[in-house]
């Protein structure tokens, strides 16, 4: 487990991306045969080692391993095959680079502990807590930040006519909700993530997207996922090894609507996005104080 100091200085690390220009950037390491992307392409451990430094130098603050697939559709497997294809991978990637921040995306207590134990500095969790109800009370445990998702449903029913009345105050009203049971928890900080694809219509997520901005009265960092998902693959009537253009340009629009955190799949993409993101707001700045 990393101590708590370095635990600390990667939790300013996530408020600076809140309160200023920069953005993060979370680099996403799918080790499963099944997700929607790259699903079997870091399959073999020796594979997914190489992906993940490769992404720190690219730019990645953050490389998030999952071990088990949440496309909509798709079916659970154990707590122990999910710890066995991340175990070795996690524990490769720190012996190679010690400094990597690597967050857990799991929705098992079990998985979110022995991640921690081995030096994961932070839990994504898409359900919240509501498939394993354990797992809050082990993030408040371990005293790691926490990624708090919205999503309609269970990966295996979510896309099954998804409906809302008004899907941002909807999600606002549970993230004001759900951040209170956190507290009860023990959990003390808290990123927000809208689940772009979970549970949502293609109306839905882009008028989550369009309105990011109304969740910044929470005062919490937002991490934005849309990184090659349907909501654009579909409205570009492309495949999702073709959606890297429109992914890009939801970065853009996110960015400028108070996203702190890009989860992606390109990480030297996004980067990039960023770095002429944060130009923009430089002379935005200046202007301003003419």
């Amino acid at each position: 487990m990393r101590d708590i100091t370095y635990i600390n200085k990667f939790r300013e690390g996530l408020r600076n991306f809140h309160k200023s220009a920069d953005v993060g950037i979370m680099g996403i390491l799918n080790v499963t045969p099944d997700s929607f992307y790259d699903g079997g392409v870091n399959f073999s451990v020796k594979t997914a080692i190489a992906a993940g430094l490769k992404m720190k130098r690219d730019g990645a603050d953050i490389v998030d391993i999952g071990g088990a697939s949440s496309r909509p559709g798709s079916q659970s497997v154990s707590a122990t095959e999910e710890w066995a294809r991340v175990e070795p991978v996690l524990n490769g990637l720190l012996d190679s680079s010690p400094e990597m921040n690597i967050s857990i995306d799991t929705y098992r207590a079990e998985v979110a502990r022995k991640a921690v134990e081995a030096g994961a500095v932070m839990i994504n969790d898409i359900s919240a807590g509501s498939i394993d109800p354990e797992l809050l009370y082990a993030a408040g445990e371990a005293n790691v930040p926490y990624v708090l998702m919205h999503m309609l449903g269970r990966p295996d029913n979510m896309q099954i006519d998804p409906c809302y009345g008004n899907v941002v105050s909807e999600v606002k009203a549970w993230f004001k909700m759900k951040v209170d049971e956190l507290s009860e928890a023990g959990i003390k900080d808290v990123i927000l993530d809208p689940g772009f694809g979970f549970g949502k219509r293609q109306k839905d997520n882009y008028a989550l997207l369009n309105n990011l901005s109304e969740f910044s009265e929470l005062d919490l960092p937002m991490l934005v996922g849309t990184s090659r998902k349907s909501m654009i693959y579909n409205a570009l009537d492309c495949l999702p090894t073709e959606a890297l253009n429109g992914t890009s340009a939801t970065h853009a629009w996110a960015l400028e609507r108070g996203a702190s955190l890009l989860r992606v799949h390109d990480v030297r993409e996004a980067r990039e996005v960023v770095t002429l993101h944060h130009h923009l707001c430089t002379v935005k700045s200046i202007e301003k104080e003419k």
